[in-house]
């Protein structure tokens, strides 16, 4: 009853995010027409949305049944096939973000003029800047979701919280205003394979603490691999900053 009342909860709140993100993004977007290189910062963001956001979040809803009946048999642990799974889902939205940046003759800027990643080069993205980062943060979640039985729904939202805390961490207080796009960014890439686990022996529900923990645990897993691709790979963004 309580996973129920949670759920229930999370979903109305989700709504609630999804409907600010989607007004706050077109009011930026019209504040920002004006500006030809924002404007086409703002068209791949929209390119974002629109296919990830909206495309793969009703894939997610429509067909996650479908998607768990073809998941569920595949012969690996499941710890290691949500890890996969995330991870795959990771790939999925960066290939989206760089086709975006890759974009920009067609919203009216060179390549490196306006960009919402950062390198053209895919493989540079997802194995020195982007996925590399996010797969120990999905490793934390298997190890979490050994003992505790979130919620699809818990999942999505907490590993949207921290997605947003790690967008802040790069881009400032400003990056909170648009929670209602991080959420849906990061929360996707763990909503299926969390809706596709198994039951689970030994689990039991969430207490008011896991939900913190949930949160802020997997920035303590990232740290050493952040450590060495910064190390290996100093270089943060491939492009010269973005000017007005």
């Amino acid at each position: 009853m309580m996973r129920y009342k949670t759920d229930r909860f999370l979903r109305i709140l989700l709504i609630v995010l999804a409907v600010y993100g989607f007004a706050t993004s077109a009011l930026v977007f019209v504040l920002n027409w004006p500006n030809p290189i924002g404007r086409a910062v703002l068209c791949m963001a929209w390119g974002l949305i629109l296919l990830w956001c909206i495309g793969v979040g009703l894939v997610s809803m429509v067909f996650k049944k479908h998607i768990r009946r073809f998941v569920g048999p595949i012969p690996i642990r499941w710890p290691v096939k949500f890890v996969l799974f995330c991870t795959g889902m990771a790939l999925l939205e960066e290939a989206v973000t760089v086709t975006m940046t890759n974009l920009a003759p067609v919203f009216g800027v060179e390549v490196g003029q306006a960009y919402i990643t950062a390198s053209a080069n895919y493989l540079d993205v997802v194995c020195l800047h982007s996925v590399v980062v996010f797969v120990p943060m999905f490793i934390c979640w298997a190890v979490l979701l050994r003992k505790i039985d979130y919620s699809p729904l818990e999942v999505m939202f907490l590993f949207g919280l921290t997605g947003t805390l790690a967008e802040m961490s790069m881009a400032g207080l400003q990056a909170l205003a648009s929670v209602g796009f991080w959420m849906f960014v990061y929360g996707l890439m763990v909503y299926l394979p969390a809706y596709c686990l198994p039951e689970r022996a030994g689990t039991r529900r969430p207490r008011w603490w896991h939900y913190p923990v949930a949160v802020f645990l997997p920035f303590m897993f990232v740290i050493p691999f952040a450590g060495a691709v910064h190390f290996l790979h100093p270089i943060k963004i491939h492009f010269p900053p973005i000017t007005s």
